[in-house]
């Protein structure tokens, strides 16, 4: 069984990196309507008021399953495209590597979201705080299956993290500062950033 395990893996590796340029190309969309997402989220939610922490909490967590749903249609669209399968070995070993952080994340959101309620806005930069640290280990622990720079993206996003973090530690004003906007810069600022990144880059390859 550990045998068969071993050249499944080494499979996947191979089939990663034979077509690295497809996965390439499927990422740029999905990044960018990530991006999308959430900079519209970040000003919805300041403009309809969402202030309570449960209202945050969900809130954003609707967003996250919305753009969830985009990706899967955008990479799926893209893999019939290129008449590949969707439940590839490499999707399942991305997904199997990103699954656990996100777990985690979800389930402290939900104990946020019910048992802890401020008129501040601490406890939600508290919940971007801790959301950047979990989905940046999710992507690093990806990254590994996906193209070099996702893992450049995690740590972006757990730098992140820690700036909200020492933010809120160190500026009194920052308890004033509308949690969704930074949601929008933090989430929707860095996938943005990325699926253009990825457009110019393979716009320039093909121009080579």
């Amino acid at each position: 069984m550990k045998t068969d395990q071993a050249a499944e893996h080494l499979q996947t590796i191979r089939t990663l990196m034979e077509r690295s340029a497809l996965y390439r190309r499927a990422l740029a969309p999905v990044m960018t309507l990530n991006g999308i997402v959430g900079m519209v989220g970040g000003i919805g939610g300041w403009l309809l008021k969402i202030n309570s922490t449960r209202g945050f909490v969900l809130f954003w967590c609707g967003l996250a399953l919305a753009a969830l749903a985009g990706s899967f249609l955008l990479v799926r669209r893209q893999a019939m495209k290129d008449s590949e399968p969707f439940w590839s070995p490499p999707t399942r070993r991305v997904s199997e590597a990103l699954l656990p952080a996100l777990f985690v994340g979800a389930f402290l959101s939900l104990v946020l979201a019910y048992r802890f309620e401020t008129p501040e806005g601490d406890i939600q930069l508290v919940s971007v705080m801790m959301w950047a640290w979990f989905y940046g280990c999710a992507i690093c622990s990806a990254g590994f299956f996906m193209p070099r720079g996702i893992k450049l993206l995690g740590w972006f996003f757990i730098i992140a993290g820690c700036c909200v973090l020492g933010w809120l530690l160190s500026a009194s004003e920052a308890r004033s500062c509308p949690p969704h906007l930074v949601m929008g810069v933090v989430f929707g600022g860095l996938h943005l950033a990325y699926g253009i990144y990825l457009y110019l880059t393979e716009k320039r390859k093909n121009a080579a």
